[in-house]
């Protein structure tokens, strides 16, 4: 997987929701099998040796993964998806100032989908990857 350029078309942005406004990430690519997020470290996000928690990198992670597997192309027709099983790996420690997570859709069917995802920091140092199984929302 290599990181990607920032694209995603503003007919088809969402309005973020709650947590996203809170923590202050932005999704900054989106089509179908692909989602990039990213999010500037601020010390809110950080732990007590002042790195960013880890639960941050869970929630970009199934963050990613999530709104991967649920492009529809159409604003119109929102795609919707739970976690139901999300594998979180911490490998490296960021050293830059922007947290870069890219989920990409690796299979499933009418139900449920899986996904795989890595967040990386603006200088490329890989610092977490995931693996997730979805299941599609009714709509």
């Amino acid at each position: 997987m290599n990181v990607r350029d920032s694209h995603i078309d503003p007919a088809l942005a969402e309005d973020p929701y709650a947590l996203q406004k809170h923590l202050g990430f932005k999704i900054t690519g989106w089509e179908k099998d692909y989602a990039r997020v990213e999010l500037p470290m601020q010390d809110h996000l950080g732990n007590r040796y002042g790195i960013p928690h880890g639960g941050v990198h869970a929630t970009l992670l199934d963050t990613a993964m999530g709104f991967a597997g649920c492009y529809t192309g159409d604003p119109a027709e929102k795609q919707l998806a739970m976690t139901l099983s999300l594998n979180v790996n911490y490998v490296g420690q960021m050293k830059g100032s922007l947290l870069i997570c890219e989920g990409f859709r690796t299979g499933g069917g009418r139900k449920t989908f899986f996904a795989e995802a890595r967040v990386t920091d603006d200088l490329g140092t890989l610092i977490a990857t995931g693996t997730a199984v979805f299941r599609y929302r009714s709509r």
